[in-house]
This record gives C-alpha cells, sequence and structure tokens, in this order.
C-alpha cells in the first residue's frame, strides 16, 4: 500500500476524521533520544484499514486533530510493546492514547513469547519478512528518504491485520479486557512523577550510604533532575550517576576537595564547582538542624529483611499455580521484579510507587481481583 506523508493541518484533520470512523488504527511513532531527558517526536505512523499515513510533526503546528483521535475512547489504538511510544507522545502532546491494544503484551498472553520483537510477529502470523535497514535513522532530519518512509510506513501497515488476528484469539479467551487494562495501568505510570527531593532513591547502592550522606545525595539528585528537566538533557549527561553517588559518599566542601575526586569527566569538571558545593553544604546543613528522630532513614534493600526469601518463594508458589489455573505464563502475572516491588512498597519505610501516588503492579488493573487476596493471606501469615 501507498503511504501519503502529511506535512499540512487540513490534510491530517481530514485523515483524523476518517479515522475516528474505524473500530481500530493501528499506531507507531519515530523519535531521537540519545541525550535529551524526553524523547523528541520525529514521526507518527496511523494505519486505519483504508489510508496509511505518516504524519510529520515537525511541519504541522496545529496537531490537535491528532490528539483527539488518540484519546476518541470509541476507537481502539493499535501498538506494539508501546511503552516508549506512550513516552514521546506524553512529551510531546502532553496526552497518551487510550483505548491501547498492545500487539506484544496479547502475545506473550496468548502463549506466543514473552516480550516478542515486532518483526518476530509478523513472521509468525503473516509470514512477512520486514526489512530492518533504516532503524537508525535521524528521525529528526529532513527530507526523509522513500526507503526510510516505507520503512515506517511497514510498521503499520502489518500491525493491523496482525492485530486482528490476536484480537480474535484473545477475545476467545475472554482476555480482551486484560490486554487494555495492561496498557491503561502503563499509562498511568508514565504519566506519573518521583517528587525531585526523592529522586535519591533511584542511585544506586545509595543503600550503601548513612543517613547524613543520603540526606547530601537527596539535594545532589534533585538538583541534577532541575538541570536535566530545564535543559532537557538525560540525567547521566547532567551528572552521571555514579559519580553523583561518590559525591554524597566523599561530601567535599571546598573547590580544592572536589578537585580531589579523580572519577568526574571533563564535562562535569567544567560545571561552575558552587554548582556542587551549594548542595552538599545544604544537605550537610539539613542533616545537622534535623533532630536525630527526623534524619532520612538509611535505605534497606529486600534481601536486609529477615522473611524477604520466604516470603517472595510463597508468591512464586502462588504465582505459579495461578498461572496453571489461567492458562498463562508466571511471568506475564508477575515478574520477579514486580513481586519485589510489591513487597518494597509493604516494607520499606519510603517507596518511590507511594510517593507517585501509585500501587504495585500486580495490585492494579487486571491483576487486582487475581493479587489481592493472595497478597493479604501471605503478608499475615508472615507477619504471625
Amino acid at each position: 500500500m501507498e503511504y501519503i506523508y502529511i506535512q499540512d493541518q487540513e490534510t491530517l484533520d481530514l485523515v483524523c476524521a476518517r479515522a475516528a470512523r474505524q473500530p481500530a488504527v493501528a499506531l507507531d511513532t519515530e523519535f531521537v533520544r540519545t541525550r535529551t531527558l524526553a524523547p523528541e517526536l520525529g514521526l507518527v505512523q496511523l494505519f486505519d484499514g483504508h489510508q496509511l499515513v505518516l504524519i510529520d510533526p515537525l511541519a504541522i503546528d496545529d496537531m490537535s486533530s491528532l490528539v483527539h483521535l488518540l484519546t476518541n475512547p470509541n476507537v481502539i489504538k493499535v501498538l506494539h510493546s508501546c511503552s516508549e511510544d506512550l513516552e514521546a507522545f506524553l512529551a510531546t502532546f502532553n496526552e497518551v492514547p487510550a483505548p491501547i491494544f498492545d500487539t506484544q503484551f496479547a502475545a506473550s498472553l496468548l502463549g506466543l513469547g514473552v516480550t516478542m520483537g515486532y518483526g518476530r510477529l509478523i513472521e509468525m502470523l503473516l509470514n512477512t519478512e520486514l526489512e530492518k535497514g533504516e532503524s537508525r535513522t535521524d528521525w529528526l532530519a529532513r527530507p526523509l528518504s522513500d526507503k526510510q518512509c516505507r520503512y515506517a510506513a511497514d510498521d503499520v501497515l502489518y500491525l493491523l491485520p496482525a492485530f486482528e488476528q490476536l484480537y480474535n484469539m484473545v477475545e476467545a479467551k475472554g482476555k480482551t479486557a486484560w490486554v487494555l487494562s495492561e496498557s491503561a495501568c502503563l499509562s498511568d505510570k508514565k504519566k506519573a512523577s518521583l517528587p525531585e527531593d526523592y529522586a535519591y532513591l533511584t542511585i544506586s547502592n545509595n543503600w550503601r550510604l548513612s543517613s547524613q550522606q543520603l540526606t547530601v545525595l537527596k539535594y545532589l539528585a534533585a538538583w541534577r533532575v532541575r538541570r536535566a528537566k530545564e535543559r532537557n538533557m538525560a540525567l547521566n549527561f547532567v551528572f552521571k550517576e555514579a559519580h553523583l553517588y561518590e559525591l554524597a559518599l566523599r561530601m567535599p566542601q571546598s573547590k580544592s576537595a572536589l578537585a580531589r575526586i579523580h572519577c568526574l569527566t571533563p564535562q562535569e569538571r567544567r560545571l561552575n564547582p558552587d554548582l556542587l558545593l551549594n548542595q552538599i553544604h545544604a544537605g550537610l546543613q539539613e542533616f545537622e538542624q534535623t533532630p536525630p528522630a527526623d534524619h532520612i532513614p538509611r535505605v534497606l534493600r529486600l534481601v536486609d529483611f529477615p522473611a524477604y526469601k520466604q516470603t517472595l518463594a510463597r508468591f512464586k508458589q502462588a504465582v505459579s499455580e495461578m498461572a496453571a489455573e489461567y492458562g498463562v505464563a508466571e511471568e506475564v502475572l508477575a515478574s520477579k521484579k514486580q513481586l519485589n516491588q510489591l513487597l518494597k512498597y509493604y516494607w520499606a519505610d519510603i517507596d518511590e510507587y507511594r510517593l507517585m501516588g501509585l500501587k504495585p503492579d500486580v495490585l492494579t488493573g487486571w491483576r487486582e481481583p487475581l493479587f489481592a487476596p493472595i497478597v493479604e493471606t501471605i503478608l499475615n501469615k508472615n507477619e504471625n
């Protein structure tokens, strides 16, 4: 099928109005995210079964008709492995598509393969092998070649017929609501954000630090997040995570002491040293002025909790039994990471999910009615 390359609002409005009359549309994005905090959208691919279009967001000022289509509750948006696409839509339009049918999750739910790539899925369902040559394209560069555009068009041309097969199979198992719920829960997580003052919780090895060092890390990590947002820079291009940890560990309080930290990159050394020293001084001052009972608690790892291994084993056993009952792979129901997320939510003094107003994955969406009784039983048994 020939694609239409859209660079004007009038054509975009017409295409979106026609697509809004379809029960489902296939969507994909191409973006660039090398040194930036947020992905920079370069192209949106749309196929509604009748028209295949490539929408140029760099050429069109008013994209509201596309946003209305994305949020139209009567049109299913079909994407494959939609996590990064959600980030691109959110960064560009401050909206995410809904409802979403993620073909990768549907395939895993059906036992076709966990985290299956798009090319492999299309080969399996449609016996078609896709070209891979343009995956490293700079999608912000113009003009895009016909070869690049055809590569992008293929990402939605075959997605819709694949969706039709998967939808029928999922519907036959009575699990369509599970697929739609999975993406809705993911969208909620993408829209949530951790308060800057708690960015230190995401720093590796923070459990090694004392309460005083954590207070310093709190100020340094919050500064890094603010600077990243102000300049749209990836966090590690502002200041590497490991080097931020090193500053918190050693807490240099002078320019000469800062200069003796040899791991810093040339770019980090070119920063005004007062930017870092001010954060370190502020952290030390807060620690000194705060009553000991109110100091930031040491970060505990799950392995530091005596009941961790036994409790995790109980949850794994419950997941195994549930997987057999529902005919779903164990890792689809709950991965070890998701079980750890659950235990941290209940056991940690400070938890990122609580701070973001979220619940653990296994207690949201389609998983909640399955897991809520099990969680209560196992955790109560553990306490007793």
